[in-house]
């Protein structure tokens, strides 16, 4: 066995016993520069790309903003009930160096008011404040209202569009005609990418971007067509569940590695599962080596990158997670989210780990018609995931 094929592994077992914290990782990653397997440059790349920096997402301009605590009493309606874990609390703020409203002597059950894309608006004994998402126990989430509530996580994108030229997708809705990048883009998509959309507001198209939210000019798109609110087709081949993840498109040798595996993992995952089949990621899309297409990228395990074959698989997996949460009898039989705050392209804990038996992403059909799975990536930023009836 190799060095990396070594510590991969023990970054695995770290990670399922929840021993391996920041340093251990780090550490991790230094074995692989003094075993000669990087350089400490290509160490420092490795690195920096999945980096979850949260001033990265921050924009200054006008933006769609979340609700605050001002939006809600003690009298609104909640969306969910959870168990707060001891160890954790109610803030003030969005900021755990913020005032602490309330901190459990044991595990409590809580209100969720409202879903940001890290943080909860909780109450508990009439008290309204911020929780942090990974705080709450997942098994515990109880929907109370699930006929128009969808679970926690899920987020149905609407519709489908592709990119009539050169796409911009802005980190503000702060108009401008320059063609070029203005350093208001967080990314721009190539002529003839498709992607989904969550919503339109004040005339933007809203996306998902990583953490934060990317507003695209309608004008910069075509063929728009809607996404089925159920799992009833409303149109010949319309998809039942869409959604889009982005990429960083740094131009160094294991970020365009990152790239073409995210390319390849699409290729594999694209496929039509039948009525009661079960899809196991790790037999699709693996073995994760040089023989299956794969080329070596970063890995990311507990929040440190280290490198290793099918770096990126993790996000097509996890993009897929995305799209199989919105529909209801798709039932998911194994899911591991990343350690800590889980992977930055996406609201945390919302994404599904591959690469071994202990992190992969199993999934049935329990419809009584067959699905089918499309992922597409044209290699400039964006990873869009469908599904579709296929009777």
């Amino acid at each position: 066995m190799n060095m990396r094929r070594l510590l991969c592994g023990l970054l695995c077992l770290a990670l399922l016993l929840g021993t391996a914290g920041g340093e251990g990782m780090e550490e991790a990653a230094q074995a692989a520069l003094q075993d000669g397997e990087v350089t400490e440059e290509q160490l420092e790349e490795i690195l920096a790309l999945d980096a979850v920096d949260e001033q990265e997402y921050q924009a200054t301009g006008k933006v769609w903003e979340e609700k605050t605590t001002a939006d809600f009493n003690v009298n609104s309606p909640a969306l969910y009930r959870a168990k707060l874990s001891s160890k954790y609390s109610i803030f003030a703020e969005k900021s755990t160096e913020s005032r602490r409203l309330y901190k459990p002597n044991s595990d409590v059950t809580i209100d969720i008011l409202y879903v940001g894309l890290k943080w909860l608006i909780t109450r508990h004994d009439n008290v309204i404040g911020y929780s942090k998402r990974q705080w709450i126990a997942k098994s515990t989430i109880e929907t109370l209202d699930p006929v128009n509530t969808p679970p926690l996580n899920v987020q149905k994108h609407a519709w489908l569009a592709t990119t009539a030229k050169a796409c911009h997708v802005r980190k503000t809705m702060d108009f401008t005609q320059k063609e070029e990048d203005d350093g208001n883009n967080w990314v721009i998509l190539k002529p003839g990418t498709r992607i989904s959309i969550w919503q339109f507001y004040e005339g933007w198209a809203m996306v998902n971007y990583m953490r934060s939210y990317g507003y695209i000019d309608p004008n910069e798109l075509t063929d728009l067509t809607p996404v089925s609110p159920t799992d009833e087709e409303i149109y010949d081949d319309c998809p039942i569940a869409a959604y889009t993840s982005y990429y960083k498109m740094a131009q160094t040798e294991y970020n365009k590695n990152r790239i073409h595996n995210i390319k390849m993992g699409c290729s594999y995952v694209s496929r039509v599962l039948q009525p009661g089949e079960m899809f196991n990621a790790n037999a699709v899309m693996g073995p994760y080596n040089a023989r299956k297409g794969y080329r070596q990228a970063p890995v990311l395990v507990e929040g440190t990158s280290v490198p290793g074959y099918g770096g990126g698989t993790c996000q097509v997996s996890s993009t897929l997670y995305n799209v199989l949460i919105q529909l209801p009898q798709i039932e998911i039989n194994y899911r591991r989210p990343h350690g800590g705050e889980g992977a930055s392209y996406l609201p945390i804990h919302c994404d599904a780990a591959v690469g071994n038996d202990s992190l992969n992403l199993k999934f049935t059909n329990h419809y009584d018609f067959p699905i089918r799975i499309e992922g597409m990536s044209n290699d400039d930023g964006a990873l869009l995931m469908t599904i579709y009836r296929a009777d």
